[in-house]
C-alpha cells in the first residue's frame, strides 16, 4: 500500500483535552517523517488545505490523510471549505482485514497475517458510523473543557503499520491495497454527498403528498383520503371496527371476508386474485382498497410530512450513508430511507435553476460480473452491446432451449445469484448451465463453501464472515431427523448466501471504484457537477446545465475506467445508460 514519495499523514485528536489534533507524517513504509505536530482547535481544516495545495504546486502524489474513521474529521473541513483528494479510513480498513483474519476452508488461501493494534470495535457499532452521543455527553456542562476522542496519533501509527503488514502477507496484495483505498475513497464520497444533500423542493413534495393522501392531517389523525379508503375498506370486507394498520386483525377480517391468504403481502393479494381467473375482478375488487391502503399508509410512514420536517432543510435532503453498511460490502444509510427514495415522490428530487440532474444506471450490473468473475466468454458475448437478459433468450431460442424470452433469462440468472432451486428458477436452472457452464459452476462452488462453514471472498478480497454459533451448534447436532433436517436447512441457507455474496459484493467493489472514478475526473476537468445521490448501481450528479454534456459523457467513460482497474482488460462491457433532466422523476 506504498505510492512513490510521502504516502500517510495520521490525524488523531490531541491528548490535552483541549480539543486540537496532533499530525504525524510518515513515510511510503510507515515510519515518522519527522515530528509530529500539533494544530490547534479550529485550526485542521487550514492546516489541511496548505498541505493539499503544496502537494498540487509540487507536482506531487497528493497526501493520504489517514485517520481513524472518516466521519468524524472530513465533515468539519467540508464546512470550512477543504476537499481531500485520498485517505485511509482506519476502522473500515480494520474491518475488511479482521474478516479476512479468519478466513478458512477456502481452498489454498489461508487467514492474513494481521494484528490489529486498534482495539476491535463493539459488535453492534458499524465501523462507517460514529456512535451516537451519550446521554452524559449530550448534556455535559458548557463550562467544561472539550475531552479527547479517541485513540492518540500514536495508536493509529501503530494500526497503520499492522494494517500495512497484512496487506504486504496478502495472497494478492494489489487486488487488496485497491479494494482499502476504494473503501476509503467511499467514505470521502458519503461524507461530501451528506454535505452537499440532494435537491428536494418541500412545495412538490407537499403537493405530492396532497394529491395522494389529501391535506396535511392534524397530529394522530389519518389524511382524508387514506380516511376515505379505510371507510371503504371497512364496508369492502364487513368489518366497521377494523384497524387497517394492525397486520393481525387485517388479516383476520380479510379471512372472514373469504380472502384465503396467509399474509397481507401485495404478492400474495394479487396471486390470490388472478387465481381463478372466471373471478377474477371480483377477487380484484376485494383486494383493491387493501392494497390501495397499504400504498398510502406506507407513503405517509415513508415519506409523510413528518418525513419531510425531519429529514429535508434548506431545499436539501442529507441522508447519513454507512459505506460498507452491509456485509458484502454494500453500502446503506440510516435514517431517512436514503435508498429507498420511492418513485411516488421522486418528482421532489430537482435541480437547482442553471443545473440538472445527470443520472446514470449501470445495467444489470451482478450478471456481467459474474461473467468477469468466471470468465465465462459466453456470458461476456452476451454482454456486449445489447440488453443481456434478452441476449440470453436469443442464444436459448438458437440452442432450441426452454429458456427463450426475457423474462425467462431474468429469473433464471437472479436464480442463479440467489439460489432459487423452485418454480421457474429451478426448472430454468439446467438450460442456464448448458449456456453458460463457468457462470453457474462459480457460484455453485461458493454455495458448496458456504454449505461447509467456509468462507468466500469477492474479487478484490473481501471475506464473507464465519457462520454464527448457532449455525456450529445446529452442524454439531444431528441426532434426530428434526435436527438433521434444521442443520441442512441452515446450511443450504449459508450456501445461498456464500453464493450471492461473491457477486454482490464484488459488484459493490466495482460500484465504489466507479465513483471513485467519477470524482476524480470531475475535478481533474473543473466539470461545475458533484456526486449527490448513490444506490447501488446508480448514481445522480447536480451539475450545472452548460456542463452536463461533458458530465453524461465521463460518467460512461468511467464504467469502462472501473471495469478496468478491478479486473484489468476483460470482454465483458458495462454499459450504463444516462439521462440529463431536471427532476429525478424523468429518468426512468
Amino acid at each position: 500500500m506504498q505510492d512513490n514519495g510521502r504516502m500517510h499523514i495520521v490525524v488523531g485528536p490531541a491528548q490535552d483535552g483541549r480539543g486540537g489534533h496532533r499530525v504525524q507524517d510518515l513515510t511510503g513504509s510507515g515510519a515518522p517523517d519527522g515530528p509530529a505536530v500539533d494544530v490547534p482547535a479550529g485550526e485542521l481544516a487550514a492546516f489541511v488545505a496548505d498541505r493539499e495545495e503544496a502537494a498540487r504546486r509540487a507536482g506531487s502524489t497528493p497526501p493520504r490523510w489517514t485517520w481513524e474513521r472518516t466521519g468524524s474529521v472530513y465533515p468539519q473541513l467540508l464546512a470550512a471549505g477543504v476537499r481531500v483528494e485520498r485517505c485511509h479510513d482506519l476502522r473500515l480498513c480494520q474491518a475488511i482485514l479482521a474478516t479476512a483474519a479468519t478466513a478458512h476452508g477456502s481452498g489454498t488461501e489461508g487467514p492474513l497475517p494481521y494484528e490489529p493494534a486498534l482495539a476491535p470495535l463493539p459488535a453492534d457499532e458499524a465501523p462507517g458510523l460514529l456512535p451516537p452521543p451519550s446521554p452524559a455527553e449530550d448534556q455535559s456542562s458548557l463550562f467544561d473543557l472539550p475531552r479527547a476522542a479517541g485513540p492518540d496519533a500514536a495508536v493509529l501509527v501503530a494500526e497503520l503499520r499492522a494494517q500495512l503488514a497484512a496487506v504486504a502477507g496478502a495472497v494478492d496484495p494489489r487486488r487488496l491495497t485497491l479494494l482499502l483505498a476504494a473503501e476509503s475513497q467511499g467514505a470521502l464520497i458519503a461524507a461530501e454527498m451528506q454535505h452537499a444533500g440532494v435537491p428536494w423542493r418541500e412545495d412538490v413534495h407537499r403537493a405530492l403528498l396532497e394529491d395522494a393522501l389529501g391535506p396535511e392531517p392534524a397530529p394522530g389523525e389519518r389524511p382524508p383520503r387514506m380516511e376515505a379508503t379505510v371507510a371503504r375498506l371497512r364496508e369492502t370486507l364487513h368489518a366497521p371496527g377494523l384497524n387497517p394498520d394492525s397486520p393481525q386483525e387485517l388479516l383476520k377480517a380479510m379471512r372472514a371476508a373469504g380472502i384465503d391468504v396467509t399474509s397481507t403481502r401485495q404478492w400474495e393479494l394479487v396471486e390470490w386474485a388472478r387465481a381463478v381467473p372466471g373471478l377474477a375482478a371480483r377477487r380484484q375488487a376485494l383486494i383493491e382498497p387493501v392494497l390501495e391502503h397499504k400504498k398510502q399508509a406506507r407513503l405517509l410512514s415513508a415519506n409523510g410530512w413528518h418525513w419531510l420536517a425531519t429529514w429535508v432543510r434548506d431545499g436539501r435532503f442529507r441522508p447519513e450513508y454507512v459505506v460498507g453498511g452491509v456485509v458484502t460490502g454494500r453500502w446503506s444509510a440510516r435514517g431517512g430511507g436514503a435508498l429507498q427514495i420511492p418513485h411516488v415522490v421522486r418528482d421532489a428530487v430537482r435541480a437547482d435553476p442553471g443545473r440538472v440532474l445527470v443520472v446514470a444506471d449501470a445495467a444489470q450490473l451482478e450478471p456481467r460480473v459474474l461473467a468477469a468473475l468466471a470468465h465465462d466468454d459466453a456470458l461476456a458475448a452476451a454482454s456486449r452491446g445489447r440488453d443481456l437478459y434478452q441476449a440470453i433468450a436469443d442464444l436459448g431460442e438458437e440452442r432450441g432451449s426452454e429458456l427463450t424470452e426475457r423474462p425467462q433469462a431474468k429469473v433464471a440468472m437472479l436464480g442463479a445469484m440467489y439460489g432459487a432451486t423452485t418454480g421457474q428458477s429451478g426448472r430454468l436452472m439446467p438450460h442456464l448451465a448448458r449456456m453458460f457452464p463457468r457462470a453457474v459452476d462459480y457460484v455453485e462452488r461458493a454455495a458448496r463453501v458456504g454449505e461447509t462453514g467456509g468462507q468466500v471472498r469477492t474479487h478484490l478480497g473481501r471475506w464473507s464472515p464465519r457462520p454464527g454459533p448457532a449455525w456450529d451448534a445446529a452442524q454439531r447436532d444431528t441426532a434426530t431427523e428434526e435436527a438433521e433436517r434444521r442443520a441442512g436447512a441452515m446450511a443450504r441457507g449459508q450456501g445461498r448466501f456464500t453464493r450471492n455474496f461473491v457477486v454482490q459484493g464484488t459488484a459493490a467493489e466495482w460500484a465504489v471504484c466507479w465513483m471513485g472514478a467519477i470524482r476524480s475526473a470531475l475535478a481533474r476537468e473543473g466539470v461545475d457537477a458533484e456526486l449527490v445521490f448513490f444506490l447501488h448501481d446508480e448514481v445522480v450528479l447536480h451539475c450545472a446545465r452548460e456542463d452536463a454534456e461533458r458530465a453524461a459523457e465521463l460518467v460512461g467513460e468511467c464504467a469502462e475506467r472501473a471495469a478496468q482497474l478491478v479486473f484489468g482488460r476483460i470482454p465483458v462491457e458495462f454499459p450504463v445508460s444516462v439521462a440529463v433532466v431536471e427532476s429525478y422523476a424523468d429518468a426512468k
